[in-house]
């Protein structure tokens, strides 16, 4: 009998026991034209169901599929970068959640690598587990993921008064870090901004190992 490819049995969720730091990732990625303008949101979630994070970003043009991975990746590198041992990804497509399992063929060349990308970060988990439900589920991963199509603010911050500095003294605080996803030729920001409109931003590129 031939073995099925796709998840290795660590990530079988009948076999491991997820960590008590273990999250939930409702994902979900919208594309308006299917290929067209594209988004991805993420909520996550504690073991009691409180919400602890949400990610949302742009894509630029390309398919619902790309999008759903996209939203995979950032969930991912999220947890890895928190420190979570675990995570359980929600997600609508069928697709994703079928691939992942290895019950479907990974064929679009699109597609492809990105599944890879996927199983290689998965690997640096202790549990992972990826179950397909209906959309009412997803339904805030969506919002996020529109709400990032239509340009609007995910989440609104006030502001305290903003004073222009002086022009012979330079601007004081420390650079703030912010986590971006390059896909398709677009930087998306992985994290909030809470920045006035027409602001000049300064980019510093560190790419991540693999």
């Amino acid at each position: 009998m031939r073995k099925r490819a796709g998840l290795p049995p660590l990530f079988d969720p009948a076999r491991r026991a997820a960590p008590a730091d273990c999250r939930t990732a409702a994902i979900d990625g919208a594309a308006r034209g299917n290929p067209g303008p594209a988004a991805f949101g993420v909520v996550f979630e504690d073991a009691e169901g409180r919400i602890v994070g949400k990610l949302s970003g742009r894509l630029g043009d390309t398919t619902n599929n790309v999008a759903e991975y996209s939203a995979l990746i950032a969930a991912l590198l999220c947890a890895l970068e928190k420190g979570w041992r675990g995570l359980k990804v929600r997600t609508d497509s069928e697709l994703l959640a079928r691939q992942l399992q290895g019950r479907y063929k990974v064929k679009s060349a699109d597609l492809k690598p990105l599944h890879a990308e996927a199983q290689q970060l998965i690997s640096s988990l202790d549990y992972f587990a990826v179950e397909a439900v209906p959309r009412k589920l997803t339904r805030a991963a969506d919002k996020l993921a529109n709400a990032a199509l239509d340009a609007r603010p995910v989440t609104r911050v006030p502001r305290p008064a903003r004073i222009p500095p002086s022009p012979e003294a330079p601007a004081s605080g420390k650079p703030k870090t912010i986590r971006a996803l390059y896909r398709n030729g677009v930087l998306t920001p992985l994290d909030p901004l809470d920045l006035p409109e027409g602001a000049e931003v300064e980019i510093a590129l560190r790419q991540r190992k693999p």
